[in-house]
């Protein structure tokens, strides 16, 4: 068994530079040192593992091997926990008594600064910093334990987390005003099988709410669906008159208050799921962490916004 005792983040930088650049000269280059330094932090840590850590007769002849690959990923990961350290020390520098990053899923931007705001004014001595990306991207960085806390819909099944349940998180059917079917109280899956639906990627939970609720209501039809990249283009375009959207009311509370959208009055809809907090069992959370989430959950009712 390799004794990684001797490991050194000299070698994991090396590593991850040559493979990311494609070159030994490439990684000096980025790292600031000699093609012969890096060769020689390469055979270092070869030597330590006992395996060849590239492919030799690839076509890339700086493509990791399978163990390569974990080195990679071991490498990725210390770079992250020496930056959120780093991001903690300053924070007791700067005379924070802790910090707290906070992920959450893209929707939920629409909400949880309202959330950090509150909890800023009432501790100003806990540096709160938000993260925000989609549901994979959350859940990864979950099980990387880079969060303290996070904010999503569905919570993950496979986690061993705690979970607290926050409030209401209605979907509707977006249009542009003056839609042919805004004054119709009786939408029917006929009226809706010409249209076209305005989507985020595979796997977003809002895209699977979607495909869900249009399988049930069409019988199985088909609909035609098009991908786009963020809650902002998918109103965007909506507006334009490109389609229609299942959305989160969160996420467009602005643009129906301002009749810059209608939601359609169609049968089963507002889908009313339910946002969710989390926070780890092991590592326990930090003490900053704690008065977060019991601050979050003490004012959900007041800060939760109106839809």
């Amino acid at each position: 068994m390799p004794d990684f005792r001797g490991l050194t983040r000299r070698q994991l930088r090396a590593f991850s530079a040559t493979v990311e650049r494609g070159s030994v000269s490439g990684a000096a280059l980025t790292l600031g040192v000699t093609p012969p330094a890096i060769s020689t932090q390469l055979k270092l840590l070869e030597e330590m593992v006992g395996a060849p850590l590239f492919h030799r007769d690839s076509s890339k002849p700086f493509a990791p091997t399978e163990i390569g690959a974990e080195l990679l990923s071991l490498a990725l990961d210390f770079e992250r926990l020496a930056a959120r350290a780093g991001e903690r020390v300053d924070a007791l520098i700067a005379g924070a008594t802790g910090s707290v990053v906070f992920g959450v899923v893209s929707t939920g931007k629409y909400l949880a600064p309202y959330f950090v705001a509150a909890f800023n004014r009432a501790f100003p001595d806990i540096r709160v910093t938000l993260e925000i990306g989609n549901r994979e991207e959350i859940i990864a960085a979950l099980e990387r334990d880079e969060f303290d806390i996070a904010m999503m819909g569905r919570p993950p099944a496979h986690l061993r987390v705690e979970t607290f349940t926050l409030g209401d998180h209605p979907h509707v059917l977006i249009a542009p005003p003056g839609h042919r079917l805004e004054t119709d109280n009786e939408i029917l899956a006929e009226d809706l099988v010409e249209e076209r639906f305005l989507a985020r990627e595979p796997g977003s939970g809002t895209r699977l709410l979607m495909e869900r609720f249009l399988a049930r209501l069409g019988g199985g039809r088909p609909f035609n669906v098009v991908e786009m990249g963020t809650n902002e283009t998918i109103k965007q375009s909506v507006m334009a008159g490109l389609g229609l959207a299942i959305i989160s009311a969160h996420t467009c509370r602005m643009e129906l208050a301002d009749r810059h959208l209608i939601a359609l009055p169609v049968t089963g809809l507002p889908l009313v799921r339910q946002w969710f907090l989390l926070t780890r069992i092991e590592p326990a959370p930090s003490r900053a962490a704690l008065k977060f989430r019991d601050f979050f959950i003490a004012n959900r009712a007041r800060l939760w916004p109106k839809v």
